[in-house]
């Protein structure tokens, strides 16, 4: 028997959050085999509404093997294969149901550069994001529900509560938010270990996400002036990039550049931020608002809207909120401000926004956890 719940969702995705129209053409991508009935749906759903479907599925295992034997040759040509069919597309929804989060991890450094530079960041990063409508997702299987401590079963009712949230509310919602950070220049974070750090962002747009780009979804971002950037901030979430896990990283700015990295693994983190000018400056601030997601499973789609967070994000802005920053890299690393871990303040000049993750002025406390479930 098929599951309602993912017919529900594919028809989300199709009709709210990619918006598709008859006559689009839309890549639907895949990450191991999990989420097979996902896929179904959604081709089902983008035939009825008289689109046509396309599909990449690919097994992590496989690549991993490619990319680790790579030459520049196959880097090439697999961007302008893949770029071509891109630029045929209209919309675009990206399934992440990874077997493993660490499949990459014993990749060689040099080699997952050249995929992120060569491959990522021609096809995603300049033609996927800036001209498809497109969503990323995770799936539910047991490699999540390991990350999470959960069990399957219930790692799945998790997943369909945090996807099918109704996610216009949480829209309207995010309004007072978003009008009080287009009036804000100066923005203080205080919270967990040595977290003390300010930066501006005046004059940077602020863009709500709520269900048109990630499922889940949850947060307000825009972008800190580039090099107004001073203190430091200790990411109390663990979290992994390019298949290596972090469990603390710990960075100080100085006129916008990170000038001090601390942490586990210090060697691996001066090489990420060492992949190009761009790495060691920030190109997102976001807060994260999501009521079912409370806690960190080492996922990025999850972990950065988690309620009572921010991520503070070193490498490339977006084009909806620029501030000049460019860079192959675009690492989300989150901040909690609950009590659980740490607490923290959010001040928007003089204002003090959230406390403990928990929003103050009366007319933000719509988006406290209690009022968006």
């Amino acid at each position: 028997m098929k599951d309602p719940r993912i017919a529900k969702l594919a028809k989300n995705l199709v009709g709210y959050s990619c918006r598709v129209k008859k006559g689009e053409h839309v890549l639907i991508e895949s990450k191991d085999d999990a989420a097979l009935p996902l896929l179904e749906a959604l081709v089902e759903e983008i035939q009825r509404v008289g689109a046509t479907p396309f599909v990449n599925l690919y097994n992590q295992r496989l690549m991993r093997k490619l990319i680790a034997g790579a030459s520049d040759d196959w880097f090439s040509i697999m961007a302008e294969v893949d770029l071509l069919k891109m630029k045929k597309m209209q919309a675009f929804i990206g399934i992440n149901a990874r077997n493993n989060s660490y499949e990459f991890s014993d990749v060689p450094g040099p080699q997952m550069k050249n995929y992120m530079a060569k491959y990522a960041h021609p096809v995603h990063f300049e033609q996927r994001v800036k001209h498809t409508k497109w969503c990323i997702l995770a799936y539910p299987n047991p490699s999540y529900a390991q990350a999470s401590n959960m069990s399957t079963e219930a790692f799945e009712d998790f997943f369909f509560n945090v996807t099918t949230l109704d996610y216009a509310k949480m829209d309207k919602a995010m309004d007072p938010l978003v009008k009080l950070m287009k009036k804000t220049d100066m923005v203080h974070l205080k919270g967990p270990g040595r977290t003390d750090l300010t930066f501006s962002i005046k004059g940077i747009p602020v863009i709500k996400c709520a269900g048109q780009m990630n499922i889940p979804d949850g947060e307000i971002f825009t972008a800190p002036v580039k090099d107004s950037v001073n203190g430091v901030i200790e990411y109390n979430t663990p979290t992994a990039y390019l298949g290596k896990k972090f469990e603390k990283v710990i960075l100080t700015f100085k006129k916008g550049k990170i000038v001090k990295i601390e942490g586990d693994n210090v060697p691996k983190l001066e090489e990420i931020f060492d992949t190009d000018e761009g790495a060691r400056y920030v190109g997102e601030f976001a807060i994260g608002v999501n009521p079912y997601i409370t806690r960190p499973m080492v996922d990025i789609l999850f972990d950065e809207k988690i309620a009572g967070s921010i991520h503070f994000t070193p490498g490339n802005s977006y084009d909806e909120a620029p501030n000049g920053n460019h860079s192959a890299v675009h690492w989300d690393l989150v901040m909690i401000q609950t009590p659980e871990y740490g607490g923290g303040e959010i001040w928007f000049d003089d204002t003090l926004v959230r406390k403990d993750g928990r929003f103050v002025p009366r007319n933000l406390r719509g988006l406290n956890p209690e009022n968006l479930k």
